[in-house]
């Protein structure tokens, strides 16, 4: 099942979720639907002579977390170099009984990765100079990796090992950036190799800070949950209350008499 579902985008699983709604709607209030609007006069002022406003609309956002591990610089740079190790091994294999295999330092690079990993507290120079050296590291597997897919070609490489290929150069490149201008936030991070979709998330919460997921504005009418609006890119949620209120209206064919939301 989960292999069928993650083929379906917010707009197929919106639909099919609208669909259960509706017939269940139609089944509890059957009597209330077909004869809403003909005979009630309208209390809420907003529909210009149409039903009355009912029942309770709560809005609110929340982050569906990813199942990825907490990202750090260091440890991203370290996944990429032992990736990037890993296409060198196969784009060497035609040639390795003629020529002998560009040296990657891995076992230095691994070293020097646990030497700070392994610490309980580092320091910010520290670690500046342990993510200089994996960048370095990262650098020279991606020139060989360029050196060597000029002789055999790129389609010894696995789907996944090629996608992994695309996501460590631009994880390379964003790295490179922040450690260049000393900065630590830029663009679209990526902050996963195998799921590059993934995005921080700033919540501002006591205890976690920041989420990584994909942010999702949900409506809550009744007990049924209607997802308006999904993003693996951080948006301010205040924009989207007008949506989601006609929405509401949409689906019921009134207004609703309240509405719940935080103060954002």
């Amino acid at each position: 099942m989960v292999h069928f579902r993650k083929r379906l985008g917010l707009v197929e699983l919106s639909g099919i979720n609208e669909l259960i709604h509706s017939k269940q709607w139609k089944q509890k209030h059957k009597e209330r639907v077909k004869d809403q609007g003909k005979d009630r006069e309208d209390k809420g002022g907003g529909t210009g002579g149409g039903p009355e406003n009912r029942g309770k609309l709560i809005v609110d956002t929340s982050c569906a977390p990813a199942d990825i591990r907490y990202p750090t610089d260091l440890s991203l740079l370290n996944e990429a170099r032992e990736k990037s190790e890993g296409i060198i091994d196969v784009l060497h294999e035609p040639f390795k009984r003629e020529e002998k295999k560009v040296r990657t330092y891995r076992k230095r690079a691994r070293r020097d990765y646990l030497r700070a990993a392994k610490k309980r507290r580092l320091t910010s120079k520290e670690l500046r100079r342990a993510i200089g050296k994996q960048l370095r590291y990262v650098k020279r597997d991606l020139q060989h990796i360029g050196t060597l897919s000029e002789k055999s070609g790129l389609e010894l490489l696995s789907r996944k090992q090629y996608r992994d290929l695309l996501v460590i150069g631009e994880l390379y490149r964003q790295q490179e950036q922040m450690y260049g201008s000393g900065t630590k936030r830029i663009d679209d991070r990526i902050v996963s190799i195998s799921q590059p979709h993934v995005r921080p998330i700033v919540r501002g919460k006591a205890g976690r800070p920041v989420e990584f997921g994909a942010k999702v504005s949900v409506s809550l009418v009744n007990g049924y949950s209607f997802i308006e609006r999904m993003s693996w890119d951080n948006y301010n949620e205040s924009k989207d209350m007008k949506g989601q209120i006609e929405g509401y209206r949409k689906r019921f064919g009134y207004y609703p008499e309240s509405v719940h939301a935080d103060k954002i």
